[in-house]
Order: structure tokens, then C-alpha cells, then sequence
């Protein structure tokens, strides 16, 4: 019961967003700084796991492909396959829901217990809208950062491939032309969208309602990267199923 009535909180909160907005000479300042925040802030760690997470998938493939008969093409199309589908997407997002979702939570919670939430209200400002919607407009930015993560991904492959000589350099980027579909791309950014609005509003849910002190931050930082990684899960098993199925 506790979890129905959170997930109606939840529903309420996104309502609540959209009301009363902001004038936006102050929303736009805000957007801006989360936007630095929350993408720009999060390019170092997104190209560096990419590019290692890339060079690995490209290895493991390599090394698993023994047989003399499989061409050796494979190892640059299973690793764009692996990268695109999965690893860019959604695996990138779990990990921003420890980074930047504890961020928002935080942030959020902190203001909640320095009564500065309370203090918004009061000059009759829409807290919601104030600290939550320019977090989710931010996050509309998000796909940038994985389009990134995918070009990184593809080319720390290549330099495994290079480097380690697994296999040629033809032959690792023809595997990456063999059988485009343009649709797993656009299937990547639509499942990027939906969990760039997911990272920007259970995080901003467990900050906003959380009650206690400075040791309840933590703890709902805690929570709340829990409840966006299990999301983000349960939401590409269902869209995988629905796009791809």
C-alpha cells in the first residue's frame, strides 16, 4: 500500500510541475546551471567508462571467437550492436543514477532541511516547478551525452582492435557497417529520452519528500538510486519488448 501511494505522490508530483510556472528570465538561469551540472558535469565520467567499456567489449568478443570458420568481421559488429543496444543507453544511465541522481537528491533534500523549500512557498513560488522542472528540461539534453558515449564506446573498440591486434582495422569497421539499422539507433535515443525524464524526477521525488536531517539526505540519496536503477530496468525490458519483440 505504502508503494501505491508513493507511486500516486509521484504522479501528483510530475502534475504539479506543469502548474504555476516560473517567470522565465529566473527559469531560464536555471536551466542553464543544471544543465551545467547535470550533462556538462557528466561528459568526463560518460567518455571514460565508454571508451574502456568499449575497448572490453571489443576483447571479450575477440577472444571468444576461436573458431577460424567466424570472420573476423563479427568483433566490430558485435561490439556496435552491444554498445548501441544496451550498454549506451541503459547501462550508461544506471550508472548516472548514482551520479547524477544522488546530485539532484541531495541538493533537494538539503533544501528541504534548511526549510528553503518551505521559504519558496511561502513567497508563493512553485517550488515543484522551480526545482524540478529545470532539472528535467536539463536532462532533455541527456541523449547528447549518450551519443557521445556511443561514439567513444565504438572507437575504444577500435583501439583495442588496433592496439591489441585482435583483428584488423578493415575488418572491425566493416563489421560496423554490416547490417545497419538505422531503427536501433533511434530506439536507443527514444529509451535515452524516457530515462533522462526518469533521472530527473524519482530523484527529485525522494529529495522534495523526504523528511529528518542531514543523515535522512543520505539515505534518500541512497533510496532514490535504487528506485531510478530499478526503474530504468523494468522500463527497458519494456520497451525493448515493445520495439524489438
Amino acid at each position: 500500500m505504502t508503494y501505491l501511494k508513493n507511486i500516486g505522490a509521484y504522479f501528483l508530483m510530475i502534475a504539479e510541475m506543469f502548474r504555476k510556472p516560473t517567470k522565465w528570465s529566473m527559469m531560464k538561469k536555471l536551466i542553464f546551471k543544471d544543465i551545467d551540472d547535470l550533462i556538462i558535469g557528466s561528459l568526463g565520467i560518460v567518455a571514460f567508462i565508454s571508451f574502456f567499456v568499449g575497448g572490453v567489449i571489443t576483447i571479450q568478443t575477440a577472444l571468444n571467437i576461436s573458431n577460424p570458420l567466424i570472420p573476423k568481421y563479427l568483433v566490430g559488429f558485435a561490439t556496435r550492436q552491444s554498445i548501441v543496444l544496451e550498454f549506451a543507453p541503459t547501462f550508461t544511465s544506471i550508472i548516472m543514477a548514482g551520479k547524477v541522481g544522488s546530485f539532484i537528491t541531495s541538493s533537494i533534500g538539503t533544501m528541504r532541511v534548511t526549510e528553503q523549500i518551505d521559504a519558496l512557498e511561502v513567497m508563493g513560488i512553485n517550488s515543484l516547478n522551480y526545482l524540478v522542472f529545470p532539472k528535467a528540461v536539463a536532462l532533455m539534453l541527456y541523449p547528447f551525452a549518450i551519443a557521445i558515449g556511443m561514439f567513444l564506446g565504438i572507437i575504444g573498440g577500435m583501439a583495442a582492435c588496433v592496439f591489441g591486434g585482435y583483428t584488423s582495422l578493415a575488418d572491425y569497421i566493416l563489421g560496423l557497417q554490416t547490417d545497419f539499422n538505422t531503427f536501433h539507433v533511434i530506439y536507443s535515443f527514444i529509451k535515452t529520452f524516457i530515462f533522462a525524464f526518469i533521472l530527473a524526477t524519482i530523484p527529485s521525488f525522494h529529495g522534495y519528500y523526504m523528511k529528518g536531517g542531514a543523515l535522512e539526505v543520505g539515505k534518500a540519496s541512497t533510496t532514490s538510486f535504487v528506485w531510478t536503477a530499478v526503474t530504468i530496468i523494468l522500463l527497458n525490458y519494456i520497451l525493448t519488448d515493445m520495439m524489438l519483440g
